[in-house]
């Protein structure tokens, strides 16, 4: 079916446009002063989530005292989770934060190991050669 048909079945016009593909470009990388600043972002936005859902958790318990619905204790329920969720929300930012610290560091030790890849014979021939079969 050609495009016509189906505009004139559609009571639609269309018409062939060039795309002209735009040129990517790749981010650029963050530097230390970018992660500490985004760093000290997040970490004030938590703390103040944190002490404003601390302050509504208190009025919605009285309300829900003073009331006593059931409606009121639920969504107490539901902001004391999200407040505990903002909480180890900060401390996932620590330990992130740590981390990109120690990558940025690099490896605190490198471990070598050495196999030997063979027989017992030969293991016990090549211990002699060295000088350290002697019994």
């Amino acid at each position: 079916m050609s495009s016509k048909k189906i505009d004139k079945a559609l009571n639609t016009s269309s018409e062939i446009v060039d795309v002209t593909p735009v040129e990517k470009t790749k981010p650029e990388r963050l530097t230390k002063d970018d992660v500490e600043k985004d760093y000290d972002y997040t970490r004030a936005n938590l703390y103040s989530l944190i002490e404003k859902g601390q302050e509504t958790l208190n009025g919605i318990m009285e309300l829900a005292e003073e009331t006593s619905s059931p409606r009121a204790y639920e969504v107490a329920g539901q902001l004391l989770k999200t407040v505990a969720d903002n909480a180890e929300k900060l401390i996932d930012l620590q330990k992130k934060i740590k981390d990109i610290d120690e990558e940025k560091s690099g490896p605190s030790h490198v471990t070598n190991n050495a196999m030997f890849v063979g027989s017992t014979a030969e293991l016990q021939k090549m211990l002699k050669d060295m000088g350290g079969g002697k019994r």
